[in-house]
């Protein structure tokens, strides 16, 4: 006979009545260590290459190298032993087991003495049908310049399945039980991480892994965070990238189905620094506005103005190598933007990408030195009317947030908002670009442009959210422009 969770739940309680007593006599229970997956690899075969949407300049350019394994061993899934509530100080216990295979891929430095010792986890993401890391299209250039090592995990079933259908000779072993079980390939990817570098890093010994994921990826961390976290202790931070209200379900079909509440925030008892960076639009049209919470100790919240779910530098940015020319290509498409295909107008420009550098140093430092990041304003919500909206300045851009050069030395309306067109169009926000007369109005000569530019980037790199060496190819950027005048 098939038990619900709730039945489940009720059980539980019996139990936890019992507990205070086995507490006394056995002492508080320690959070367990994830299990070891075998690891297999690097893999080779098929048609030859790694199959994932991410950068695509030759990472031996930059330093470093790129490598795939197979993990494989029994998952767990996971129900609840209380109500699942808002507050996210879930409480859950081990239901089913089942085997899997799947991959993970390694990008490291080539040079073993560039390691800074950290290594960033990243949730693949599959909103598309297919497994990408946008997290390491975002913030690659910090990741590698500060000699990070990178690991994508094909966590869902959805990514895996697709993987394997690109490549049937290659992936031939891959084989995911489900989206249930995703929880614990993600933590046993961890603990791989920690008790297989010889393998999977060459050799490489890590001091400090961090969890990453954006979207539904950052949905699935959250229900990670407050249900599998407390359990294991896998990763010593998270990086929570574009989260909406509530969070991914505990279990799933085939499995019993067990949805979160409709509003979800983080448990505020954690033990790991969560830094969570938001666009305008997660705000709003992702509703994640009701899950906005205080900063703790623990906790951090940036919300980015002028900036979407999805923007203009996934299009850039997979080139990017670092030299610095991508600083203009960034500058020019906040004057000509792109349109994607099925979407009705010009996507967003703005200049998350840079935000997101920083938040890479800003977890990695805050784990390994304590030195929290830095504290950010939200952005201004008028919750006056029968819906919320944005509060705006004079050239349309949001006030408040986490501030760019693209914002503050404005050449375009910005905003995570108003896109409209086929399926994922309204992730992608919009871009208005000014007309020359207002630009020359503003900008009454290119060096005026350059100065008020140069100025507003050095006070983001000041107040903690633009890293030193994004400042300075933004001012090269400004320099190199053909704005003002």
């Amino acid at each position: 006979m098939r038990h619900t969770w709730a039945s489940r739940i009720r059980r539980s309680l019996l139990v936890a009545a019992l507990l205070p007593l086995s507490l006394l006599l056995t002492g508080a229970p320690s959070a367990a260590v994830a299990p070891t997956p075998s690891v297999t690899g690097p893999v080779t075969g098929g048609n030859g290459a790694v199959v994932l949407q991410g950068t695509a300049f030759d990472l031996a350019s930059v330093g470093y190298t790129q490598s795939e394994f197979f993990l494989s061993g029994n998952a767990t899934s996971y129900v609840p032993t209380v109500p699942l509530d808002s507050d996210g100080r879930w409480q859950v216990t081990l239901a089913s087991t089942a085997p899997y295979t799947t991959r993970i891929v390694v990008n490291r430095p080539a040079d073993p003495a560039r390691f800074n010792g950290t290594v960033v986890v990243e949730w693949l993401n599959v909103t598309g049908g297919r497994d990408v890391a946008p997290e390491w299209i975002y913030s690659h250039n910090e990741l590698i310049r500060e000699g990070y090592a990178w690991v994508g995990v094909s966590a869902q079933a959805v990514g895996a399945n697709a993987t394997k259908a690109a490549d049937p000779v290659r992936y031939a072993d891959l084989s995911h039980p489900g989206d249930s079980y995703s929880y614990d390939i993600y933590s046993q990817a961890g603990q791989a991480v920690r008790d297989s570098a010889a393998t999977v890093l060459d050799g490489l010994s890590p001091r400090t892994v961090l969890a990453d994921g954006e979207s539904q990826s950052a949905f699935r961390l959250t229900t990670y965070i407050n249900a599998i976290h407390p359990l294991v202790s896998v990763y010593d931070g998270f990086l929570v990238h574009s989260r909406r209200d509530t969070a991914a379900p505990l279990s799933q079909a085939p499995q019993e189905d067990i949805p979160t509440p409709a509003v979800v925030r983080f448990r505020t008892d954690l033990d790991a620094p969560v830094l969570t960076v938001q666009a305008e639009n997660d705000l709003l049209s992702l509703g994640s506005l009701a899950a906005r919470q205080d900063d703790t100790p623990r906790l951090r919240l940036w919300e980015v103005a002028g900036t979407s779910h999805g923007d203009a530098y996934l299009l850039i940015g997979p080139g990017d190598d670092g030299s610095g020319t991508a600083g203009l290509q960034g500058l020019n498409a906040l004057l000509d933007p792109p349109t994607l295909t099925g979407c009705d107008t010009p996507m967003n420009a703005g200049q998350a990408h840079y935000v997101l550098d920083t938040a890479q140093y800003a977890l990695n430092r805050w784990v390994t030195t304590g030195i929290p990041p830095a504290r950010a304003p939200r952005l201004q919500v008028d919750s006056s009317g029968s819906a919320p909206a944005f509060v705006l300045d004079a050239h349309g851009n949001v006030q408040g947030g986490v501030r760019t050069p693209s914002v503050d030395v404005p050449v375009a309306t910005l905003s995570g908002l108003g896109q409209s067109g086929e399926s994922y169009c309204f992730l992608f926000g919009t871009t208005t670009p000014f007309a020359a007369e207002k630009l020359t109005a503003l900008y009454p000569s290119h060096a005026a442009f350059v100065a008020k530019w140069s100025a507003s980037t050095a006070k983001g790199a000041a107040q903690g959210f633009i890293r030193p060496a994004d400042a300075a190819e933004l001012m090269q950027a400004a320099a190199n422009s053909a704005i003002g005048g």
